[in-house]
């Protein structure tokens, strides 16, 4: 056991010698304005040459260095989470892999190592999904993979595509690819199903039937960013598209459907999934509004404050003996300071609270949002989705750490051991000051920001709204929110898994029974095997009766053969 604990520290001390490596590196690269393509020539076969490409800029840099970093944090917590695991060591070289096959995505301006790397992430979080081994497991594993095979076909296709150019390096051909839209669009696909848009999310919530500290990584800068980050890289073909406004109003349903979502669900790793799809359609509306360095920053700092939550709700549920209902839990923060302490900082940082890590990204985005010019519907939709968050954060808050005790095993509760406390805590100070730090790094000037007051106050407004409408509906229970058909709809994520899941497989199944009734065991076997197979017998037989040496057969051909002599001379 020891020498898998070992492996976990190693793996830890690697990848945080790393980050701290590529985060300096990134700060030389900001300051002198560097940008640092690497190319390696594989094979250079009739004119067709297959190079191995590497771009280092400020981008790629610091995305690479918060990857590192958070993936170190959550292996030295993996240490005393998974202790007592069978397959310990296994989980580490899955992780390690995951890991890999990110920062192959992110230091590739080649699609086609993108897309090593973005295939590897779909097979090792299907392999990371199911690493509990059991039917709940396999058929989270199934949706997620599948889902996000439709995203790499998109991928395929977009690199058959830029065969017309010659090349796979995207960006040496992104100002020619403009008056075209289908790679844009084929990318815009694969984004999509990898950052789990509408019609595509129902596999994020499904995804949690993997180990917390896996989710703490997927969830906060390896999968469903890959989407985002591979848009922010495409984002000069998206302004162009022509149906730039569909993809608006679906990111933005994303963001509703997941907070409303969130808001009905009592699975304490389902609630932050949802409101990490709800934060993806964020970053994904502020992408197509033409903000890809905020959507940017957005990302880092919802990684910061996503892994940390995910680190708590990890410790909570193994104090909880695997508990993740909601209902049951209550006064942890009597019974687990630290751990309440991080965990409202975390959901703090996800409201938008001010001078936290995600203050800095969320309240920019808001101000340039509304300083920009659009209509009516996006801006309703934009700030409702904002006081919804600040609803389920309340909601998680209260249900969890306050109120009184709700569960016979709290006398068991205790913070947690060295392991999860220290990296708990190093993720806690980067959530709180992390925005401050990278605001001043990747900006190198202030934003200018001119808003009536009115305006300037809106977001506070819709937050402090969202705040009631959470108090109202949490502490009163009013029954209208639970009416049951409010609540199935909204709690099933608008009946997306029925139609992702139970749609497509009863409606082929049933098609397939119709199919083995009607073809396989009738008409289709007549006319088929069987007919053929009776066929071949009845000439077997009378090929036999033929070499019978009969008389009358031999006579019967003796004339035929005449007959047609005759008729051919005549």
């Amino acid at each position: 056991m020891n020498y898998k604990v070992n492996i976990g520290f190693f793996m830890f001390f690697m990848l945080i010698v790393l980050g701290i490596f590529s985060i300096l590196m990134g700060i030389y690269v900001i300051i002198n304005d560097y940008l640092f393509l690497l190319e390696w020539e594989v094979i250079n076969l009739n004119s067709v040459s297959i190079c191995m490409s590497i771009i280092l800029d400020w981008m790629s840099l610091i995305f690479l260095s918060f990857v590192l970093i958070i993936s170190s944090l959550v292996m030295y917590y993996s240490c005393e989470y998974l202790k007592l695991d069978m397959n310990m060591k296994r989980f580490f070289y899955l992780l390690l892999l995951f890991v890999m096959s990110m920062m192959l995505l992110i230091i590739s301006p080649n699609l086609l190592s993108i897309l090593l790397g973005w295939d590897g992430l779909g097979l090792i979080s299907y392999c990371l999904v199911i690493y509990y081994n059991n039917y709940g497991s396999y058929n989270s594993g199934t949706i997620t993979f599948l889902t996000n095979r439709i995203g790499d076909s998109a991928m395929l296709m977009s690199i058959a595509w830029m065969m017309n150019y010659g090349s796979w390096h995207y960006l040496f051909y992104l100002d020619k690819m403009m008056g075209f839209s289908f790679i844009g669009f084929m990318i815009i696909m694969a984004a999509f199903t990898k950052s789990a848009q509408i019609p595509f999310s129902s596999w994020l919530p499904a995804a949690m039937a993997a180990p917390t500290p896996v989710s703490a990584l997927v969830h906060s800068s390896t999968l469903v960013t890959a989407g985002v980050y591979i848009l922010i890289r495409f984002n000069f073909l998206i302004y162009n598209f022509y149906y730039i406004d569909l993809f608006i109003v679906i990111s933005m349903l994303t963001m509703i459907m997941s907070s409303m979502g969130a808001n009905f669900e009592f699975d304490l790793k389902k609630i932050i999934a949802l409101s990490t799809l709800s934060q993806l359609g964020f970053m994904m509306s502020t992408l197509m509004l033409g903000f890809p360095s905020m959507a940017f920053f957005h990302l880092l700092m919802h990684a910061l404050f996503k892994a940390l939550l995910f680190m708590c709700a990890g410790v909570v549920i193994h104090s909880m003996w695997g508990n993740q209902d909601i209902r049951f839990m209550g006064g942890l923060c009597i019974q687990m300071p630290i751990i309440s302490s991080c965990m409202n900082i975390s959901n703090l940082a996800l409201c938008g609270f001010p001078f936290l890590a995600g203050f800095y990204s969320k309240d920019l985005i808001m101000e340039f949002f509304l300083m920009s010019s659009v209509n009516i519907v996006f801006f309703m939709m934009f700030m409702f989705s904002v006081g919804l968050t600040v609803m389920y954060s309340l909601r998680l808050s209260y249900y969890s750490l306050s109120g009184d005790f709700n569960s016979f095993s709290y006398l068991s509760l205790y913070d947690c051991s060295k392991n999860m406390m220290l990296s708990i805590i190093f993720m806690m100070l980067f959530s709180v000051f992390g925005g401050a730090v990278l605001n001043w790094l990747i900006f190198n000037s202030p934003s200018l920001v001119f808003l009536p007051f009115d305006l300037s106050i809106l977001t506070l407004i819709f937050i402090l709204l969202g705040a009631l409408v959470g108090y109202e509906m949490n502490f009163y229970n009013y029954i209208i929110f639970f009416y049951p058909l409010i609540y199935f709809f909204m709690g099933s994520m608008w009946f997306m898994p029925m139609f992702s899941t139970f749609f497509i497989t009863n409606s082929s199944l049933g098609f397939g029974l119709t199919y083995f009734k009607l073809i396989d065991s009738g008409w289709g076997e007549y006319l088929g095997p069987f007919g053929f197979m009776k066929f071949l017998i009845s000439l077997s037989k009378f090929n036999q009766v033929i070499q019978m040496n009969s008389f009358k057969i031999y006579i019967i051909i003796f004339l035929m053969w005449v007959s047609f002599l005759i008729f051919f001379y005549n």
